[in-house]
């Protein structure tokens, strides 16, 4: 095992997929700068630095995988992603149906999401529910070095189109550009097991829409994903040395959502908590209740989301992003409804 930052696992793995598959090729605005580990390696045909239209290189980038390629387009972030959200709505995602299968787009979108740093209501968006609202399109969020590159390798082995999210606020290259201009007085509550871990010696991809439990319990199930996963870990701590003992499982994609994984996990504890940085209205953590409700369980509901836009400001970022602090008291709340 070696020991690895978040970023750099996703480009180790990226490396290693591009060592074995030619057709793999990276394209994106600057990214012979972003990239450059694998532009000094696979040079400027295969890691493509692309005019600032994501429009344009997106649409490129879809064309390309029906043509035979498997592009790794990247958006700088997803905000960015509804400049250029027709080539994924549109035709990638539909591509197989309208052909009946006889056409596949297996292009991966790469690109940052999260808050939690002050760049405003128009930087700091995860959209995760929105992307994964389309059918068709595949959408996964880690939380860890060792899921960040895999899910790269699933991402790559799919064969239609995914939107691969990483939080900015793991990836040390994004908190290297945040802290500067002004912003070095600015402290980021950068999740440590989530910023850097231990990663396999040679890549294998994970089982494709597939959770994990990263702390077992048996009075409440918080499902989340991302930097929240991180936060949820922090809050069962917390709520452990009041005697609840809270099970923490990190859902890894959207889309596919493994609803069996919170499933089992809520028929054992009767509550769930669906920790979501995403906004809480018409997005993931009102599926995964709608989900468990048709399945004809029974259970205390709890969520805690991103309320509405993200406000500039510090101080009320920080109350409006899920934190260690939210989450354990609305688990509290929970714990104190009885069991249905």
């Amino acid at each position: 095992m070696r020991e690895m930052s978040f970023a750099g696992a996703i480009e180790d793995a990226l490396a290693q997929a591009m060592a074995k598959d030619s057709r793999i090729v990276v394209m994106g605005e600057d990214v012979h700068m972003l990239r450059v580990n694998l532009f000094a390696r696979f040079g400027k045909d295969r890691v493509r630095s692309t005019p600032i239209s994501e429009a344009a290189f997106l649409g490129a980038a879809v064309a390309a995988a029906m043509a035979g390629l498997k592009p790794v387009a990247e958006i700088m972030m997803v905000d960015f992603i509804a400049v250029a959200v027709d080539a994924l709505l549109n035709h990638a995602a539909k591509l197989e149906r309208f052909s009946g299968g006889n056409w596949k787009a297996p292009v991966v979108v790469r690109t940052a999401c999260g808050g939690g740093y002050g760049d405003g209501g128009q930087h700091e968006q995860c959209l995760w529910g929105w992307l994964a609202h389309i059918p068709g399109l595949a959408v996964v969020v880690p939380s860890t070095p060792a899921d960040a590159g895999a899910l790269m390798l699933s991402a790559l082995e799919h064969d239609g189109p995914v939107v691969y999210l990483e939080h900015k606020l793991l990836a040390d290259y994004w908190l290297d550009y945040l802290g500067a201009g002004g912003r070095k007085s600015v402290s980021f509550d950068v999740p440590a097991a989530g910023a850097k871990g231990p990663v396999p010696d040679q890549w294998e991809s994970v089982p494709w829409g597939k959770a994990v439990i990263r702390k077992d319990g048996s009075d409440l199930t918080i499902a989340s994903l991302g930097v929240s996963v991180h936060r949820a870990s922090e809050a069962a701590e917390d709520l452990a040395k009041e005697g609840i003992a809270a099970e923490v499982i990190d859902l890894r994609s959207v889309a596919p959502l493994d609803i069996e994984a919170i499933s089992d996990s809520v028929a054992k504890t009767a509550r769930l908590m669906v920790v979501d940085e995403d906004y809480k209205e018409f997005g993931l953590s009102g599926e995964i209740a709608a989900q468990l409700l048709e399945r004809g369980l029974s259970f205390r509901y709890g969520r805690v989301c991103t309320e509405d836009t993200v406000p500039y400001a510090r101080h009320l970022e920080d109350e409006a992003l899920p934190s260690r602090g939210r989450i354990v008291q609305a688990a509290r709340t929970l714990m104190s409804q009885r069991k249905p």
